[in-house]
């Protein structure tokens, strides 16, 4: 019995054809079939990258048009071409964004990873904690092998808010474990409110910070983040007509008592590891 075209082209992996061949102008064969077949191929990329940013759980969608740069400090020997082209995927270097709450750090590890989907790539999203205790509940019922497979297979793996809550050893060490895992294999971008001297306060251990850092600054470009917190800023900004600037900065300050640094501390403070 003959099959349907909507059977056929199910048997051959074709399910678009048929939604989409009426719709098409034909002038001789091969034009005809090479818009059809092109016109798969985009529905079937637009899939895969929709299934791609679905995996790899981002809080949000956010564009690097939109990002700006200028609180951000990075070494002679990283570009905003090498970011924002995915270079540093390719050579399996990692992004270290250090600074203040507020200046842009997941904002730009968002639209670095949007990007990253959108052009084909594998990418997975985790706040720091978040990663943690799903690494900690996957060992607990015997299934971090598989987890750590699952990580394994991603070509960007993006580590957000690094530095508020305390890492237990047992979680500490399976976050080692992933950084190690992905050791020159992998990309990694991690966002952090604390100096690299001050990630053992989280950690817990001198050593396997030492290790951590050690293995993730080897190939990294390393963004500093200063000035105001963003969200403060647009929080401020509408209280203009009824605080004058002294309130203004009562209340700076008391944001600052929430957090190790200062909101507005220089730019290369971020860095240092002493």
């Amino acid at each position: 019995m003959q099959l349907s075209l909507a059977q056929q082209c199910k048997a051959l992996k074709l399910a678009n054809v048929p939604l989409i061949y009426q719709d098409l102008p034909f002038h001789e064969a091969e034009q005809y079939l090479n818009e059809l077949f092109a016109e798969e191929l985009r529905v079937r990329q637009n899939k895969r990258i929709d299934m791609l940013i679905k995996t790899a759980g981002f809080p949000n969608s956010k564009s690097l048009e939109n990002f700006d740069w200028s609180p951000v400090t990075m070494s002679e020997t990283s570009s905003k071409t090498d970011l924002t082209e995915l270079k540093f995927i390719e050579r399996c270097e990692n992004i270290l964004a250090v600074g203040a709450v507020g200046t842009g750090k997941t904002f730009l590890a968002t639209a670095l990873g949007l990007r990253a989907c959108a052009k084909g790539k594998a990418v997975r999203f985790f706040r720091c904690l978040d990663l943690v205790n799903i690494l900690l509940e996957n060992h607990r019922l015997g299934r971090l092998k598989k987890m750590m497979s699952l990580l394994g297979k991603a070509e960007l793996l993006i580590i957000d808010e690094l530095g508020f809550v305390p890492l237990n050893r047992d979680g500490a060490e399976l976050l080692f474990n992933v950084v190690a895992q992905a050791y020159e294999k992998q990309s990694i971008i991690i966002t952090s409110n604390l100096q690299f001297g001050h990630w053992n306060s989280v950690l817990g251990d001198n050593r396997l910070t030492a290790a951590l850092i050690d293995r993730l600054v080897h190939h990294a470009h390393i963004l500093a983040f200063a000035g105001k917190s963003y969200r403060l800023k647009q929080a401020l900004s509408g209280l203009k007509d009824t605080k004058n600037d002294n309130e203004e900065a009562e209340i700076e300050q008391e944001m600052n008592k929430c957090f190790p640094f200062p909101m507005g501390e220089g730019k290369g403070g971020w860095i240092s590891s002493s």
